[in-house]
């Protein structure tokens, strides 16, 4: 079978609104799967089963890929359950794809057997390991509108494949993950395995800000058309592939489904947790750095709001006032803080009005930076010194109220206490604040945003489209297609090193 050919490059213009897919075939059309294929040869005509038209590349809804490294105990039993499942119960057409990353024991010669003797199911080989090289260079391949992937040993309980996709084919989602730790999972796994679950998740939502609970699971889905936008962007060809992608996606607004499952720990795991706990904050560091600094061309993976009339703007009502000054109130409150701080540090050394100054320059600096990315929601380098420029300007005006108040309180009492300093700064500093926010809403900040600044976060989109590393193993460039015909299976040689190795079990 050979995929159709993807499109060499995604338009730089953000996602279009979400739909659902097509329904699958009537009935009387359907081509058969193998369960119903055995049973009508077992009790209907020979002509009857045979008469069937063979499944065309185009009704392929569901790609799921399994990636494997040197999996040759466990490799055809869980290909075969997992086909038979999906020819049992799903009601589309689908495609099971072998993603062999450089095995070097019999892994491979299963793979092209188990393609010749299943309907629906390829083998792919590449030459390098990493089991985020092997789905994002099958993804990025695939013509699936739907493309999800699980472990080999399938811990997942398969019941949960088709809530798995569900939102994805009606149109409500955009990608979809399986949770081991929210409520409704059942979980069998070891205290070691489940300490180090949740620490990690832990660890992405206090340095990341994550919302989504479980990055590590193996058994995920993305709609095509947002992974054609969205993996460009993702580096990692390791176990810190499925975090890259979820942060990615979450920053970007797409919308994450989570399915509760039932999971069941591989005792056979050779996963190395040092290693890829290290690699994995490694990753953390890499990925909150390009999103401090605005490096990623986010703008082009979001979805356009209006279709539903929730979304539309209300007559009379500003629009996001209300989210605006929640997080102007905490950024407010985290500068606050850090102005007393160090406030109280630089007066030990300079005079009050000096250590006024300086504290608040400093605060301000960080305040307007912090606001423009996280209040306003200003994303890439475009006007950020303009921005700072004028946030300068609204230093100076706090500047002048703080150091009045301090004037007004050594003219009545040239021997205050250093508490009764503070208070008053504390006092001035909620004045100034009120009209930071009003000067940074109607003045600094006035009609910018994520509209607003599509435009030219695509323009750093265009610079930052660099090729890369399942795109830059393909032979003809991002848009050659994936053949998976013959019995040889394909080969695939992807650039660059990678030690990491695919393992049955995610920590």
């Amino acid at each position: 079978m050979r995929t159709d050919t993807p499109p060499t490059e995604p338009s730089a213009e953000s996602l279009p609104a979400r739909s659902p897919l097509p329904r699958p075939p009537a009935p009387g059309t359907a081509p058969p799967t193998a369960a119903t294929t055995a049973t009508a040869t077992a009790n209907a005509t020979a002509a009857h089963a045979t008469a069937a038209p063979a499944k065309s590349p185009d009704t392929t809804v569901l790609d799921v890929v399994v990636p494997v490294h040197n999996e040759e105990a466990a490799l055809e039993t869980s290909v075969r359950r997992l086909h038979g499942y999906l020819s049992r119960h799903f009601p589309y057409e689908f495609r099971i794809t072998i993603a062999d990353n450089a095995s070097t024991d019999r892994t491979q010669r299963i793979a092209t057997r188990l393609a010749v003797e299943l309907s629906d199911v390829v083998a792919v080989r590449l030459e390098k390991k990493g089991r985020g090289r092997a789905l994002h260079t099958v993804w990025s391949r695939s013509d699936a509108p739907v493309r999800a992937y699980l472990d080999v040993d399938l811990s997942t309980d398969l019941n949960a494949l088709l809530p798995l996709v569900a939102p994805l084919i009606s149109g409500h989602s955009d990608l979809a993950i399986g949770t081991r730790l929210a409520g409704g999972s059942r979980v069998v796994r070891g205290p070691k395995r489940e300490l180090i679950s949740r620490a990690y998740n832990l660890i992405l939502r206090g340095s990341l800000s994550t919302r989504f609970s479980d990055a590590q699971c193996g058994f995920k889905a993305v709609r095509g058309d947002v992974a054609d936008r969205l993996l460009p962007l993702v580096e990692d060809t390791g176990w810190f592939f499925d975090t890259e992608l979820l942060v990615l996606a979450e920053r970007a607004g797409l919308r994450i489904h989570e399915v509760p499952v039932d999971w069941v720990d591989d005792p056979d795991s050779r996963v190395d947790l040092v290693r890829t706990a290290l690699a994995d904050l490694r990753g953390v560091w890499r990925v909150g750095r390009a999103l401090a600094s605005g490096a990623l061309p986010l703008a082009r993976l979001r979805r356009p709001f209006g279709d539903d009339p929730r979304d539309r703007a209300l007559r009379g009502v500003p629009n996001g006032l209300a989210r605006q000054l929640v997080g102007f109130c905490v950024v407010g409150a985290l500068s606050t803080l850090a102005y007393l701080a160090l406030y109280s540090l630089l007066r030990l050394g300079l005079g009050p009005q000096y250590a006024n100054g300086l504290a608040l320059l400093l605060t301000a600096l960080a305040n307007t930076a912090a606001n423009r990315r996280h209040t306003f929601r200003v994303r890439g380098r475009a006007g950020v010194v303009r921005h700072q420029a004028q946030g300068l300007l609204v230093f100076g005006i706090g500047l002048a109220l703080t150091s009045g108040s301090l004037a007004g309180l050594d003219a009545a009492d040239p021997h205050a206490a250093h508490s009764a300093e503070l208070a008053v700064l504390v006092v001035a500093n909620l004045a100034a604040t009120l009209l930071r926010f009003l000067l940074f809403r109607t003045w600094v900040f006035a009609g910018e945003g994520h509209d607003a600044h599509a435009h030219g976060a695509q323009t750093d989109d265009r610079r930052d489209r660099g090729a890369s590393p399942a795109a830059e193993a393909r032979p003809g460039g991002a848009g050659a297609p994936l053949d998976h015909g013959g019995v040889e299976g394909e080969r695939l040689d992807d650039a660059g090193d990678d030690d990491t190795s695919t393992e049955r079990t995610t920590p």
